[in-house]
């Protein structure tokens, strides 16, 4: 059996609470059950394709403006619509854009952005 670090998430129903169980892996939340092949294949296609609100792809390093304002959650602070961000990271999640500014740290929904 191939080593792997963690097994998927579930194609089924999108949970990531799988293991795997001999040539198949196994989602604990729906029960479905899947070739491990077919784990591979999903574990090769990882790199997911985020886009910007004009559906521009974006990539790590890429400058963006926010189109709209956005309030920030638990603070008074208001990041203004047409606010450049230089050096996004992408990464996993909800949010997929992770960026420093003036005013901070952020994680920003690629939705709220336009590629500069």
């Amino acid at each position: 059996m191939p080593a792997a670090s963690t097994p998927p998430a579930c194609p089924q129903c999108a949970m990531e609470n799988t293991y795997l169980d001999a040539d198949n892996c196994v989602c604990a939340d729906c029960g479905h059950e899947w070739p491990m092949a077919a784990a591979a294949d999903i574990d090769d296609s990882d790199d997911a394709v985020v886009k910007d609100a004009n559906g521009n792809v974006l990539a790590n390093g890429d400058a963006v403006v926010l189109i709209k304002d956005l309030k920030v959650r638990g603070s008074s602070t208001t990041l203004k619509m047409g606010t450049k961000v230089k050096s996004i990271r992408l990464v996993g999640g909800d949010h997929e854009v992770d960026c420093k500014m003036d005013a901070g740290s952020f994680m920003l929904k690629a939705c709220f952005l336009k590629k500069v």
